[in-house]
């Protein structure tokens, strides 16, 4: 075999591992065939979350007089040397599958799809009979969102907030790199025990009015790559490859014709 047949073979070679290695964009992005209609869904579009099963809650019960509030203020020790009094934590409540919450004195009430502020109010008018003008804060303490895809920092966020935009999530992400698609980004969510999803456009201005843009419990956003990214990471994998691929078989030309 000559030099010229052996060239001819190692071109033929390389020509076929690259016609049947090449990555497709649609290899490399998340989350495909994501797109079930929110439109479907009928949504209630509150800007304050609402509270649903699973939710982790501390309620906090103050009035003027602290001593009758206090039956309604569970709470648990933290472990000190010095016993500083009030070095206390609250008691948390997990809201049950069925919605429902155990409270000190009033006993089982329903707080699923309301608002922070609602149960708030509806605990007031409960222990109104028994503490007057109480003041009843609640938080929601696992309200969180993961980010993926491009963006700066992506990982997984809690929120100390009663409310979180779209926008906010992806400015704690540390904003989106230059590859990422504005113009289509993904939000999953979970309603009624199953998963939904929607696209969203940062590039109009009527992406405000979505109801998944303002995030829930949970939420996951997505963030595609433009596929001049994909290609460029394929074919960086693919470059790498034959390049290693070339120098074994020139070192088996250079083998073969010695």
């Amino acid at each position: 075999m000559n030099i010229s047949k052996i060239t001819k073979t190692v071109l033929i070679f390389i020509f076929l591992i690259f016609f049947t290695s090449c990555v497709s964009p649609k290899q490399m992005v998340y989350f495909q065939d994501s797109n079930n209609p929110s439109e479907n869904i009928a949504y209630q579009h509150n800007v304050s979350l609402e509270i649903m099963p699973g939710d982790l809650l501390t309620i906090r019960v103050s009035a003027s007089e602290q001593e009758a509030a206090q039956p309604f203020n569970l709470v648990k020790s933290v472990a000190s040397t010095d016993r500083i009094s009030g070095n206390v934590q609250l008691e948390t409540y997990m809201v049950s599958n069925e919605g429902e919450i155990d409270f000190p004195v009033i006993g089982k009430m329903e707080v699923k799809g309301l608002t922070t502020f609602e149960l708030s109010d509806k605990l007031k008018e409960r222990i109104r009979e028994y503490v007057k003008d109480a003041i009843v804060n609640v938080r929601i303490l696992n309200f969180k969102i993961s980010v993926l895809g491009e963006v700066k920092s992506p990982g997984t966020f809690t929120i100390e907030d009663d409310h979180l935009s779209l926008a906010q999530a992806l400015g704690m992400a540390g904003d989106l790199t230059i590859y990422g698609k504005r113009e289509n980004i993904l939000v999953m969510r979970e309603v009624d025990g199953r998963k939904v999803t929607a696209h969203l456009d940062l590039t109009d201005g009527n992406v405000v009015s979505s109801p998944f843009y303002s995030l829930r419990q949970n939420d996951v956003i997505y963030v595609e790559p433009k596929v001049s990214k994909v290609q460029s990471a394929s074919s960086l994998g693919v470059a790498s490859r034959y390049l290693s691929i070339a120098s074994i078989i020139v070192s088996l030309v250079i083998l073969i014709t010695k």
